[in-house]
């Protein structure tokens, strides 16, 4: 209910604000008026001028005064064109021409603003395209709406590329409106403080709106307090605005930070907009949204103080400082804050001004490869000192170098590894090298200061932490200072020399000798040389804020680009966009795995986390998830609770259920009562005594086995209830054990959330509950296919949304050629996976920078009609396709271009809008940014598209393992064993079986029928009146004993075949298809196979060629010499043959011993008798004599306890006692504790006599068996098994647990 209401709230608040901005535009009056044609000449000013018939005060829009327009001296990426606008003004939109009747025009610019004509920034659309196109001749006019409007009284435009037939040339016109400012500085000792009036009671909407900029990085806001003892801050803390809560006298807790490097002199936007308990905090353009607790949706405001606070509030706070700056436009539910204060309605504290002050800081930026500034050192004496502040991203850099006065060497000041390093070299050796500070490429500005005076050099970081060491050096520069970088190796003049990379990121405050330098004068080329730099602003950018790294990827970046580190996301990719688990147990089941705990990840790239689910996988595949409490639990009578109550936590959230069960097509859970004298539903007409909760919060009044709304159990429906007046077992109020138990399957009620029992305070009541885990099988998005049979054939869907990050994922399988699989149009934007040819994939789209086409070529052919993998992502930073195992393929995102993909046509599939190359063949699974589409809903609708695709097996059939049988499903497929000795899902769980000496396994023919026909034979559904020309033997076994018997297959004729261990532990194959002559016998190289070690045997006949084959040595070949054919089989026999008449002697020998150890996979032709024996007894003719236990044996792999098959219930069967009594997990029974400590104590006591009794036997045996007692050998570092050959070791009773 809270989400619901949650959800219903944020709704409305988001229709609000919809409303509000509606109305707010609507009322506001237009903005496009001409704002550069009516100014006079000298708001015009440029960097250079060709003439003066060419200066800038020409360079109004279809002017022809002068020469037609600006143009300056030289044309090269220095100049500028500046406007004067006289005021703060509002700007909307750009519009630039070429100089008149010329071949001048700009083909390419930067556009800035300012406030004061100083510290410019630079004009980004979507955040990172930085560079407007321009004219393409001298007349026509280009216009440009921004994006976002600019307030400003300065505008700059730098020519970046112009006609290289011509040279720059420009007119412009900028529109826009007044804009109307009311404004308040401070000077961190100030601040102004609004009480509210205490009759307005509390409020539930109440909106902040305030514009703000400074040069310091660290300051108080706004602080507010509440009646009720809370209190809400917004703070600046290191450039970025934190919203912070504190209840009471406690410290703030910061709720979100938001935006970064606001410390930038510039203006930065605030809104803070709560409905309720939902609150909208907006800086700039990023906004975010919080659910503030419940008692916070209705508050009365006390105060609010904006610059700063007094007292406590300030020492609690992270800056412990007030705010340094301007506001502007302060208005606290339309109430202007300024204005009031300026009229003195409000309090003001300290030193506040109604103007806003700013001190002029020229920063300059180095943003490449090729940039450098270099001064003039024209100080003299022995002593220097040089500063600067600098800020950047980057851990690398060089800051400064200089060579040393009297050739003593060359200084570097540089970063590395974020740490401010300083060395001294000469001829290749380090003189001096100091390191300082640590973390310097957070972005922050950091001053640092070298300081060389009287044999002492200082380096000072941050004005706190310093480093000084004595040289005798002479650390003075000699002519020239190098700042950020080196110039071009070309310039043979210079003598600066970086062997280390190139700072990229701002300076200012550079100081030579305690004297600051004039950048504006180094700019105008007055004083010292620069290259490649920008001037008088500083362009650093925060490519993390706000971070493209999405589901908790963490964000780090460089100058030029950001990195995302997805490492325990579960995420992957350039933006950890896409999950890495699959979507749900279906899948992993078609990747080939087996029973197992898996994350799943229900909506791939979408907001739900993955999750781990234990994936039961058999000819159903079963998604089971677990809760806190699965057992029975009984409950008996309390004086004084007439309702027990008990919730259920799930090992999945809510969200993360509801789209399992979303995409599940059957779940089911249990829901079992068991009673004594304890009513359940109280049929047929009494208020229920027990009723259960479900997914949406409602209470439930029907049990397991019934359907919603009936108020009954399954014995109700099914009309067998012990008493049939009622609708449940229970209700009977029996004084004897009964029970009500079924399945709930109705999905919009599941899974159960809580369970309220009654009737269980009256004497003689007793009950028990189980609510079982909850199961859902099937996958509706994993099977969801389509057929397309005309190439002009497609289905629609909305349009796609993806600006700045999409994934798609689809299976196609196809046989032709080419082919369009899905795409999607916008007015130039658009986006399209295709078949181009039989083996390429063509994943295209164009986001506003052009067309970009990313492709995977395949060595086969991907039109052989087998189903195939694709997955498509598009981020800022990359593009990648995907096409099954293959190496993926990546195209970089330009670094300065658009990031937005925007797209307005329906989304087709399987054609385009043209309806040309459609795709012939089946679509299935498509998914877009995690959401399956419906394909097979849209198809029944769609003429030309078939729901479903049969097929599965030519894909899959690879799955099925050890002569596994693929067969078709129409949701997939299924693997069939039956002539395969394995069993399992995908026919690979080895049939095994521990053996003792008496155990038999025989495995009966009936007769043929010249034999049986004067008389009955023995029932079988298999018939001996083939004659075999060829036999295929396979298995594998584990024993130490040597002879040995392991397999032995007769016929009616006295013919027989047996696999043996002779004494020495060789492998002999005695064959007998003559009754007048002596067996043949086959001896395999392979030496003593009797050593406890797992062994794999394969024999094949084929008429007179006999094959062996050992674990993995080479195969053995013989030919036999008698009769080829084996006639009227009678018999497989494994162990101990029981029909001892017409044994060779040999054979006899052999199964007087019988057979101790492990025999697994065994299989005769197209049978499996041990298969037969464990698996099927009832429905196979096979005779079982003495033990024969069922064992993993025969397994070679070590177990993963991740990913391995069950061989148990995932839970506890239900068992019961002469009573009718449930055994419980009694864990809410008052003697549970009693009972806990018996059961330990008993356990305690039985173990440790069966160690006793284990060691006695041990002790026993081995004086009766050994003599003396064979070492252990290497060959079997597993089992202490003798490795005499002669002497008849076998496997002990005790020894078994070797083998289990």
């Amino acid at each position: 209910m809270d989400l619901l209401c949650s959800n219903t709230i944020e709704m409305l608040f988001q229709l609000y604000l919809i409303f509000y901005s509606i109305t707010f535009s609507t009322c506001k009056e237009s903005c496009d008026t001409p704002l550069v044609s009516s100014l006079p000449q000298s708001a015009f000013r440029s960097s250079s001028e060709l003439s003066s018939s060419h200066g800038p005060g020409y360079a109004r829009l279809n002017r022809r005064d002068g020469a037609g327009g600006w143009s300056p001296m030289d044309s090269n990426k220095y100049q500028w064109l500046e406007i004067n606008l006289e005021q703060r003004t509002e700007i909307t939109t750009i519009s630039t021409q070429g100089r008149y009747g010329s071949s001048d025009w700009v083909t390419r610019y930067l556009l800035m603003f300012s406030d004061t004509g100083h510290n410019w920034r630079q004009y980004r659309q979507e955040d990172s395209i930085g560079a407007f196109t321009g004219n393409s001749n001298a007349d026509s006019v280009v216009m440009y709406k921004l994006q976002h409007p600019v307030t400003a009284q300065y505008l700059r435009l730098i020519p970046l590329d112009w006609n290289p037939n011509g040279r720059v040339g420009l007119r412009l016109e900028a529109y826009g409106c007044q804009y109307r400012s009311d404004v308040a500085g401070f000077d961190g000792s100030g601040h102004f403080l609004f009480r509210q009036d205490p009759s307005a009671g509390s409020i539930e909407k109440d909106v902040l709106k305030m514009n703000f900029k400074t040069l310091q990085s660290s300051g108080m806001l706004v602080h507010m307090e509440v009646f009720s003892g809370l209190t809400l801050t917004v703070e600046l803390f290191k450039g970025k605005l934190l919203l912070q809560l504190r209840k009471g006298r406690g410290d703030l807790h910061t709720v979100m930070s938001l935006g970064s490097l606001l410390d930038d002199q510039h203006w930065h936007h605030v809104t803070i907009e709560r409905l309720r308990a939902l609150v909208n905090f907006t800086v700039d353009k990023n906004t975010r949204q919080i659910q503030l607790p419940k008692h916070m949706s209705h508050y009365e405001i006390k105060e609010i103080s904006f610059g700063g606070t007094s007292g406590g509030g300030l020492q609690k706070s992270h800056s412990k400082r007030n705010f340094h700056g301007c506001l502007e436009n302060v208005l606290y539910n339309e109430m202007n804050m300024i204005d009031r204060a300026e009229g003195k309605q409000v309090t003001v504290t300290g030193n506040v001004s109604f103007t806003c002050t700013e001190s002029i800081d020229i920063p300059v930026t180095f943003g490449n490869a090729g940039s450098f500034l270099s001064l003039p050192w024209i100080s003299s004496g022995e002593s220097m000192m040089v500063s600067l502040q600098f800020r950047t991203w980057n851990k690398v850099g060089l800051l400064m170098t200089f060579d040393l006065q009297q050739h003593a060497g060359t200084l570097w000041l540089f970063l590395s590894e974020g740490k401010i390093r300083l060395q001294i070299h000469k001829i290749a050796r380090i003189l001096l090298d100091i390191t300082a500070g640590s973390d310097l490429n957070d972005g922050q500005w950091h001053a640092v200061e070298l300081n060389s005076r009287r044999g002492r050099l200082t380096v000072t970081l941050d004005i706190s932490d310093s480093s000084t060491t004595s040289t005798s050096l002479p650390v003075v520069p000699d002519g020239q200072i190098f700042f950020g970088g080196c110039p071009s190796t070309e310039d043979h003049s210079a003598t600066c020399r970086n062997p280390f990379k190139v700072f990229q990121g701002c300076m200012r405050l550079i100081h030579l000798d305690n004297s600051l330098v004039d950048l504006i004068k180094v700019q105008q080329m007055l004083f010292g040389n620069y290259s490649d730099v920008q001037m008088d602003m500083c362009g650093i950018v925060d490519r993390c804020s706000p971070s493209h790294c999405e589901h908790g990827g963490n964000c780090s970046q460089s100058w030029s680009t950001f990195h995302c580190d997805c490492s325990g996301t579960g995420y992957s990719g350039a933006t950890c966009h896409s999950s890495i688990y699959e979507a749900s147990c279906e899948a992993y089941k078609h990747k080939g795995n087996t029973s197992g705990y898996y994350y799943v990840d229900v909506d791939g790239s979408g907001p739900i986390k993955p999750q781990l689910i234990y994936c039961n996988m058999s000819d159903t595949v079963w998604m089971v998830i677990q809760h806190n409490n699965t057992e029975l639990t009984k409950l008996r009578p309390s004086s004084g609770t007439n309702q027990h109550l008990a919730h259920f936590n799930y090992s999945a959230d809510v969200e993360q259920i509801q789209a399992i069960i979303n995409q599940a097509r059957y779940c089911e859970q249990e829901l079992s009562y068991h009673c004594k004298k304890s009513r359940l539903l109280n049929t047929p007409d009494g208020s229920p005594f027990t009723w259960w909760v479900g997914r949406s919060g409602e209470a439930h009044m029907y049990w397991g086995g019934a359907v919603p709304g009936s108020q009954q159990c399954a014995c109700g429906l099914q009309d067998n209830c012990v008493n049939p007046e009622h609708f449940c077992n229970c209700d009977a109020d029996s004084k004897e054990w009964s029970d009500d138990s079924g399945m709930l399957v109705h999905k919009e009620h599941l899974p159960v959330l809580a369970l309220s029992v009654g009737d269980i305070s009256r004497p003689g009541s007793e009950a028990a509950y189980r609510v079982g885990p909850l199961q859902c099988s099937g996958d509706n998005n994993f099977w969801n296919a389509v057929y397309f049979n005309k190439e002009t054939s497609y289905l629609h869907f909305p349009t796609f949304h993806g600006e700045l990050s999409a994934d798609i994922s689809f299976l196609f399988k196809t046989s032709s050629s080419s082919g369009v699989f899905l795409e999607n149009l916008g007015i130039k934007d658009f986006i399209r996976i295709e078949l181009s040819s039989p083996t390429e994939v063509v994943f295209s789209f164009d986001v506003g920078n052009g067309p970009l086409e990313v492709k995977v070529e395949t060595p086969l052919a991907l039109n052989d009609d087998r189903w195939h993998h694709v997955r498509a992502e598009r981020n800022v930073k990359e593009a990648s396709l995907h096409v099954d195992h293959y190496p993926e393929a990546v195209q970089k995102a330009p670094a300065d271009g658009h990031i937005h993909l925007q797209l307005n046509s329906q989304l087709f599939v399987g054609g385009t809008a043209s309806r040309q190359k459609g795709f012939l063949g089946c679509i299935r699974s498509l998914k877009l940014n995690g959401k399956t589409l419906d394909l097979e809903k849209r198809a029944k609708i769609t003429p030309d598209v078939t729901p479903g695709c049969p097929g599965h097996c030519r894909s899959y059939s690879g799955l099925c393992q050890n002569k596994g049988t693929c067969v078709e499903r129409d949701d997939g497929f299924m693997c069939d064993c039956q002539l395969s000795p394995f069993t399992g899902i995908f026919c690979h769980k080895e049939v095994s079986a521990f053996f003792k000496p008496g155990t038999s396994v025989m495995y009966m023919f009936k007769e043929p029928y010249e034999l049986s026909r004067n008389g009955s034979a023995q029932s079988s559904s298999i018939y001996s009146d083939l004659t075999l020309r060829g036999v295929n033997i396979s298995l594998s076994f584990r024993t130490s004993q040597a002879p040995a018997l392991l397999l032995y297959v007769n016929s009616y004729y006295r013919e027989y075949l047996a696999v043996l261990l002779n004494r020495n532990g060789h492998l002999d194959i005695r064959y007998k298809l003559q009754q007048d002559r002596d067996a043949e016998v086959f001896r395999a190289s392979a030496r003593n196979l009797a050593n406890g070690q797992l062994h794999r045997v394969s024999v094949r006949r084929s008429s007179d060629t006999l094959s062996i084959q050992v674990d993995q040595h080479a195969n053995e070949d013989f030919n036999l010499t008698s009769d080829i054919e084996f006639n009227a089989v009678k018999s497989i026999v494994m162990g101990k043959v029981l029909d001892s008449v017409d044994l060779d002697p040999e054979i006899v020998r052999l199964n007087s011993l019988g057979f101790t150890g492990c025999l697994s996979v065994v299989q005769f032709n197209s049978i499996s008798p041990l298969k037969a024996a464990l698996l099927y007894p009832d429905q196979s003719p096979v005779t079982v004599t003495g033990s024969l236990t069922e064992s993993s044996c025969g397994s070679s792999l070590p177990s993963n306890p991740h990913a391995a098959e069950t061989t148990h219930s995932l839970t506890d069967h239900l068992g019961s006692v002469d009573t009718g009594e449930p055994i419980v997990n009694a864990v809410h029974s008052d003697s549970a504790l009693i009972g806990g400590v018996i059961a330990v104590v008993i356990f305690v006591s039985l173990a440790a006599l069966a160690v006793i009794a284990r060691f006695l036997f041990r002790r026993k045996e081995s004086f009766q068996t050994q003599d003396p007692k064979a070492g252990k050998t290497d060959d079997s570092p597993e089992t202490p098994f003798t490795m005499d050959p002669n002497t008849q070791n076998i496997i002990s009773e005790n020894q078994k647990e070797y083998f289990i």
